[in-house]
């Protein structure tokens, strides 16, 4: 049997958008250990109002796919990005005062519809240019292997702009970081209004397609826009609630190791992803899930467990061991982002593009599991708070295990 050819372009194209999503996402835990030192309830919010936003644009973004196609989807996503950035820098203007911290978080949201519609458009492109199955979370976890290099660079680089967080650290500090985001989505727009990308929704909306059912109709896709919920959680909540443990420990330099710490755990997503992608052409995107998912746990447990007094030198100072088992946790999430999408989506047919939105809406749980995380880290301390990592966890496994399989392979998908 033949191979399906792969477009090129349209993947690099891909996995250039891909990257962009990190860029964006990963400055919110950062920003919130400056915003955090004038108002503590701000730690985590610019992160929550990021992913608050695709509970509002998830499903629009899927009919946006279904209505002016993937590539003009992406070129309006560009231009909201642009907004969104501004806005976050001029909350680093000393003329706003104490309504700055809202004007952040307002800079946040419009991000979050920009990188809502990006994840609606690259996910379902890959998984399509790939032919689905296999080779489908094959081209998902190479893009997303250049979504965490992306992601590694940015906490490495807030952290080298801001070094120690202090009482005198404002946004002001990163505002050069905000300026590139914004050059960089100017430069993607510019070249992607050149590059031909396949537009499978429009050209099934010339033909009439009966939509007798919605994705809500195939088990394995409820479950598993549950354990993308709870995913989403785990991703975002294991490194910045890291990145604020090690910053509270308040040594010199601590928000510089915390941001290497977290760039660390991105830098081992990467790894993690470029090995998925590499091996996913044998072994079943179901395996890699069940071992990632239960290595996950495991690592937690050791570092939940482990004393503190046990440390290791990081630049000069002295930080608690544990902190690298819950960096190596990476290694673990690397793969569960686009495998979860892959057998969520898997035998959907023509629901593809609704599901791809009602996906995206699920993200949300980025926003909400790491500030319940951080409220139990608050009351408890923040490695007591990794038992709600463990538990999300522990559901995919389930998911991994027993809710991907598709019981419903009567409904017509064509």
């Amino acid at each position: 049997m033949e191979k399906k050819k792969i477009n090129v372009v349209a993947v690099v194209t891909m996995c250039f958008i891909f990257a962009m999503i990190s860029f964006v996402t990963n400055m919110a835990a950062p920003f919130g250990n400056i915003w955090k030192g004038q108002y503590n309830w701000a730690a985590m919010m610019g992160n929550m109002m990021n992913f608050a936003a695709y509970l509002f644009m998830g499903i629009p973004a899927g009919k946006m796919l279904m209505k002016v196609g993937y590539k003009k989807t992406a070129l309006i996503a560009m231009g909201v990005g642009i907004v969104g950035l501004f806005v976050q820098y001029l909350s680093s203007r000393s003329f706003l005062g104490g309504s700055a911290i809202y004007v952040y978080l307002l800079g946040a949201f419009i991000c979050g519809f920009c990188v809502c519609m990006l994840n609606t458009v690259v996910n379902p492109m890959l998984n399509l240019l790939g032919g689905g199955g296999n080779r489908g979370n094959q081209l998902i976890q190479t893009g997303g292997a250049i979504n965490s290099l992306s992601a590694t660079l940015t906490p490495f680089l807030v952290g080298v702009l801001i070094g120690t967080v202090t009482e005198n650290t404002a946004m002001s500090d990163v505002a050069p970081l905000l300026f590139i985001g914004m050059a960089v989505f100017a430069l993607a727009f510019i070249v992607i209004s050149f590059v031909k990308i396949p537009e499978p929704a429009l050209e099934r909306g010339q033909k009439e397609v009966k939509y007798e059912h919605s994705p809500w109709a195939f088990r394995h896709f409820l479950l598993g826009v549950i354990a993308i919920f709870f995913y989403v959680g785990v991703e975002i909540g294991i490194p910045a609630q890291l990145n604020f443990y090690i910053s509270d420990l308040g040594f010199e330099g601590s928000a510089a190791v915390a941001g290497t710490l977290a760039a660390t755990y991105w830098l081992l997503m990467m790894v993690g992803r470029f090995a998925s992608s590499a091996i996913s052409g044998k072994v079943s995107t179901r395996t890699q899930m069940i071992a990632v998912s239960s290595v996950a746990i495991l690592l937690l447990l050791i570092a939940i467990f482990m004393p503190e007094s046990l440390s290791m030198t990081i630049k000069g100072s002295a930080v608690p061991l544990k902190c690298v088992f819950i960096a190596a946790c990476g290694i673990c999430t690397s793969i569960m982002w686009g495998a979860i999408f892959n057998l969520c989506t898997e035998g959907l047919g023509k629901y593809n593009e609704m599901a791809s939105g009602i996906f995206m809406m699920m993200v949300v749980g980025g926003g909400l599991m790491p500030l319940l995380q951080d409220f139990i880290a608050q009351k408890a301390g923040a490695i007591a708070s990794y038992w709600l990592v463990i538990a999300m966890l522990a559901y995919i496994l389930y998911y991994s295990l027993v809710g991907c399989k598709n019981v419903n392979t009567d409904i017509p998908v064509e």
